[in-house]
């Protein structure tokens, strides 16, 4: 295990740095030693919040939604797979960064040539930018259905949140987690209201928590929608890769001795506590979410899963489930916290994008920009195609400019596909190796078993829903030609991705064999 030495300029607008992830805030919160179980989860809580977000961003509402409108319960079984999934990930990679005391992007690139760096660090990016994209769009939305801001000043004045990061990293990484963990209970609070007045089928919903042959089947066909397509979309929409990257550079921000092999062991013990207990209230919320599909609207009511379509439905009696949401409805309550929780989402997800953008191009090409200059740069290049899209719809009428941001917001998801597997299996690879992570820290037999288990089966997934997400460019009714054309750009890229996996699996194992001689050869 090869920590990374600093050697940048401090001066410099743009400066070279191979030093320690997120230099600025790493190892700066202390934790007590040897004192009580919930002083010291207490000072290790926070960093599973800010990964938490990215399982309840705007990208998972209208999946979750459209899936409970469906199918009902049916699917509430795959975002409960999904939610256990992501918390053996996260375990591994906040272990993975307190054990090496590198992020996932710089144990990567410690592992693989330049030129595979290169390649891997713009796939993430493209990821990242996807994934900005529905977060610029979420909170335009958000500030056009409470203030009534025209759309395009709306995405224009998200790119000023980077204002708001700017005194965030003032003020202290503490208070930062603070701000993102009383975000998450605004969403949670505004979701429990709506479905404590509906009034939900509880047997219905823990039945629907045990997953059958129906789960995953393609038919029946509802709203263009299948049971596999609606669960392929919940999977796609919560395991996202940069949370892996973020979370290996956030768990070393306590300040913990690594030459205490039990005091490295208690912060991996307390990380994991942390983040499974943020990652069962972000299963709680996408819950929320498609039980509100089914028990707060009528079924089959909500035509326009976009969020402008929730916002009007949750204003409109002729929709919901029961005359006490009518009465509440009627006030504007309901529509109002739905916008709301849409906009601490949307700045929740902003927060933590710009730790995951800073932690891989470091991590990857050691290139370091000030945080504001960074953030700046992405979110620019996110609401270009966002820009555009408003542009050239908002003359066509309202309902074209909604449809079009909705699609370019589902559409941008495609990048989340590529880039997972470039996250899950080095993370799996290294976090499996005695060389990397020692005789006591690497993963067990149980782990490594559930590990391959799932990255096999979200690889299989993403790339398998690779066609039909293709198909989604072409629009609603793609005729045959456009069909034929979509599948073969998805079968070469699927090829490509394959590639691409295959080269960086080669590189990370020539990686670690070296790691492993270089041990036996040291005395």
């Amino acid at each position: 295990m090869s920590e990374p030495h600093n050697n940048h300029e401090s001066h410099k607008l743009i400066a070279h740095t191979n030093g320690r992830s997120l230099e600025e805030i790493n190892g700066s919160v202390e934790v007590p030693v040897g004192k009580g179980f919930w002083r010291t989860l207490l000072a290790y809580s926070g960093p599973g919040a800010l990964v938490a977000v990215g399982y309840m961003d705007p990208g998972n509402w209208s999946t979750s939604i459209t899936g409970g409108q469906n199918f009902q319960y049916l699917l509430m079984s795959v975002i409960l797979m999904s939610s256990l999934v992501a918390m053996l990930l996260q375990y591994m990679a906040a272990k993975l960064g307190i054990v090496t005391q590198m992020d996932l992007a710089q144990a990567i690139r410690a592992r693989t040539s330049k030129k595979l760096g290169i390649v891997l660090w713009i796939l993430t990016e493209l990821a990242i930018m996807a994934t900005d994209i529905a977060e610029v769009i979420g909170a335009a939305i958000a500030l056009y259905l409470l203030f009534g801001i025209p759309l395009l000043y709306a995405v224009l004045i998200t790119v000023f949140d980077v204002l708001l990061l700017l005194l965030l990293t003032k003020i202290g990484f503490r208070k930062i987690e603070a701000l993102v963990v009383c975000l998450i209970f605004v969403i949670l609070f505004v979701f429990i209201y709506q479905i404590a007045l509906s009034n939900p089928s509880w047997g219905a919903v823990f039945e629907g928590l045990i997953p059958t042959k129906d789960t995953f089947a393609d038919s029946p066909r509802i709203g263009g929608q299948t049971p596999l397509t609606g669960a392929l979309g919940i999977i796609g929409a919560t395991v996202m890769p940069h949370n892996l990257y973020l979370h290996s550079a956030v768990s070393q921000t306590r300040k913990i001795d690594h030459s205490d092999e039990n005091h490295v062991a208690e912060a991996v013990r307390f990380s994991t506590w942390d983040s499974n207990i943020q990652l069962t209230m972000a299963f709680f919320v996408n819950a929320l979410l498609l039980i509100m599909g089914v028990a707060v609207f009528k079924s089959g009511t909500v035509k326009d899963p976009s969020f402008f379509g929730l916002y009007e439905a949750l204003s409109d009696p002729n929709t919901l489930s029961n005359g006490l949401l009518v009465s509440v409805a009627k006030s504007g309550i309901l529509s109002t916290l739905f916008a709301v929780a849409l906009l601490a989402s949307g700045q929740n997800s902003t927060i933590t994008g710009t730790l995951t953008g800073q932690v891989i191009m470091e991590g990857f090409i050691h290139m370091k920009l000030p945080t504001w200059l960074r953030r700046l740069v992405t979110r620019l290049i996110s609401v270009i195609p966002v820009i555009i899209c408003v542009m050239m719809t908002s003359k066509k009428g309202t309902l074209e400019e909604h449809e079009a941001l909705n699609n370019l917001m589902n559409n941008s998801q495609v990048f989340l596909a590529f880039a997972l597997p470039f996250s899950m299996i080095p993370l799996l690879m290294m976090t499996n190796s005695e060389a990397e992570m020692g005789h006591r820290f690497k993963n067990n037999g149980i782990v490594k078993f559930f590990g391959w288990m799932s990255v096999i089966a979200l690889t299989y997934l993403n790339l398998s829903g690779l066609p039909s997400q293709m198909e989604a460019f072409f629009g609603d009714t793609p005729s045959q030609t456009e069909l034929t054309t979509a599948h073969s750009i998805a079968y070469v890229l699927i090829v490509g991705v394959l590639l691409l996996l295959a080269w960086t699996i080669w590189d990370l194992y020539k990686g670690n064999k070296r790691i492993m001689e270089a041990s036996q050869n040291t005395p």
